[in-house]
């Protein structure tokens, strides 16, 4: 491709236009470090059993002083903290092959033994994403309520999800709502079920296709949950003696199921105090880079998705969750050939029948794909390449596209010398996304002074913006540690785009 009205100056040197006016919102958000959730605090089965003997030693006012002691500290950090106690002490017996009977003060003593606080903010967040909030009901006229997600990292630089809610005015202001007192680190519900075609088409893809694998799925009805899955498996061994070869094929089973699941946040909970937890082995290094996106299905309903990348210490796997209120979240893998990689984004609606989404296949371009199926992408079609100097390294998106009457509107992230990273924008054709009819010849936002600094230096990034009346508002993460919000007026950002129009 190449643009079709660059203009010389005498010298023969490109002539650039002056810069648009983007507006820095007088709000930023740093890590918190009060915001904490439990985590089991599990160690091998000999020291459990080592620990519950001591326990058992205890007389009981000791036991009720001690247990007391911990809840006064405690107890107003976490909702329902008691059940918490008693559910790690269950999995510390069914661990260490302990029995439960004991008194309930003694379990709960015990299962704060195997408990740990986590600060999910402590070191760091960043890497935003903003849409809007799925209950309008308390904005008044020209106002807007939002959703805005961040990357949160704590202690080994492990990342979760958190969010922040707030309302952006008619006057173009950003209100924040207060911090949430409490997070909630959400539980995997166990009656989670399972398409076994889909299942089994993604074992296909993995090239899991052994003998072993037909054994398993034979055993299993259209649908099924977990528990059936895995009686399946074990039926499947047993039957089959254990033949060489095939307990990869079986572990692999397993971990794909595990990786596919759904959460509750509780009722009584408001949105901002939804943690979305690292929560099995395809995640066990953190939830990264999320990007959100509010979608209208043709019919008009409204679903909330989001991709990001589950890492788990050496593999990125790309991962979609789905929701309408964010009480209830499913959560599945990405499925096909062009599911590789980091930074999908979904387009907010269909597009002539099919789901599309933008992605950054081979780590370097950025590609349209199409599907029928909103797990599954099979094919992908590469429509920009890095061409400007600050993002001669590589591009990606920088969130899912925004529509416009003039296009889909598409923000960027460049990596130029020094790793230095800058956001941008092209638009993309309305009914043919793979068309890019306009492109910004300058960076929206770079580093600059001591923003640079930080745990990542030199990066500027977003992983989605959102419309507001006349405005484009662009949250930011600074060098990998906080975050910015930038507005810029729609209008001229448009008329920037289509004054430097593409051509293939």
């Amino acid at each position: 491709m190449t643009t079709s009205n660059s203009s010389k100056s005498r010298t023969g040197k490109v002539s650039l236009p002056p810069p648009l006016e983007v507006r820095r919102l007088p709000v930023a958000l740093e890590s918190d470090h009060s915001k904490v959730v439990t985590r089991p605090f599990l160690p091998d089965a000999a020291r459990i059993q080592r620990l519950f003997r001591r326990i058992e030693r205890l007389d009981d006012n000791e036991v009720e002083e001690v247990l007391a002691a911990v809840l006064k500290d405690y107890g107003h950090r976490h909702k329902n903290l008691e059940r918490i106690f008693e559910e790690n002490w269950r999995t510390g017996c069914h661990n260490a092959g302990w029995g439960t009977d004991s008194t309930e003060s003694r379990r709960l003593l015990a299962g704060a033994y195997l408990t740990m606080e986590y600060a999910v903010e402590s070191a760091a967040v960043f890497n935003p994403s903003i849409v809007p909030h799925p209950d309008q009901s308390s904005a008044a006229a020209g106002e807007q309520r939002f959703l805005m997600s961040l990357r949160a990292t704590g202690e080994g630089h492990l990342s979760s999800v958190v969010f922040r809610t707030g309302t952006l005015t008619a006057d173009h202001r950003m209100i924040l709502d207060p911090a949430p007192q409490h997070v909630r680190r959400t539980r995997i519900d166990p009656n989670r079920e399972y398409l076994k075609t889909v299942f089994h088409n993604k074992l296909s893809e993995m090239g899991v296709t052994g003998p072993i694998v037909q054994d398993v799925i034979s055993r299993l009805g259209e649908t099924f949950a977990i528990d059936e899955l895995l009686a399946a498996v074990t039926d499947a061994n047993r039957h089959r003696g254990n033949h060489a070869g095939e307990k990869s094929d079986l572990e692999t089973i397993e971990w794909l199921a595990r990786s596919n699941y759904q959460i509750k946040l509780d009722d009584d909970a408001d949105i901002s105090e939804l943690v979305i937890f690292p929560m099995g082995e395809a995640d066990a290094h953190g939830i990264e880079d999320l990007r959100l996106v509010q979608f209208v299905e043709d019919d008009g309903t409204i679903c909330y998705y989001g991709t990001y990348s589950s890492y788990n210490g050496v593999h990125t796997l790309p991962t979609l969750f789905s929701t309408t209120d964010f009480h209830h979240l499913g959560f599945a893998s990405l499925n096909g050939a062009c599911s590789i990689n980091k930074g999908m984004a979904l387009f907010p609606r269909r597009i002539n029948g099919h789901y599309v989404m933008c992605a950054r296949i081979d780590g370097e371009n950025l590609y349209i794909m199409y599907s029928d199926y909103v797990h599954f992408w099979e094919t992908a079609e590469r429509i920009q390449l890095p061409r400007s100097p600050w993002e001669m390294y590589q591009m990606g998106n920088c969130g899912s596209p925004i529509e416009t009457p003039h296009g889909w509107l598409l923000l960027t992230h460049g990596v130029g010398p020094v790793r230095t990273y800058s956001i941008s924008a092209i638009l993309l054709d309305l009914e043919n996304p793979r068309k890019a009819i306009g492109r910004l010849r300058q960076p929206l936002v770079v580093t600059s002074g001591d923003e640079r600094e930080g745990y990542v230096p030199n990066v500027v990034y977003t992983c989605g913006a959102m419309i507001h009346g006349d405005e484009l508002i662009i949250p930011y993460a600074l060098a990998d540690k906080s975050v910015r919000i930038n507005a810029v007026k729609l209008e001229p950002l448009i008329e920037r785009l289509l004054s430097n129009r593409m051509t293939p």
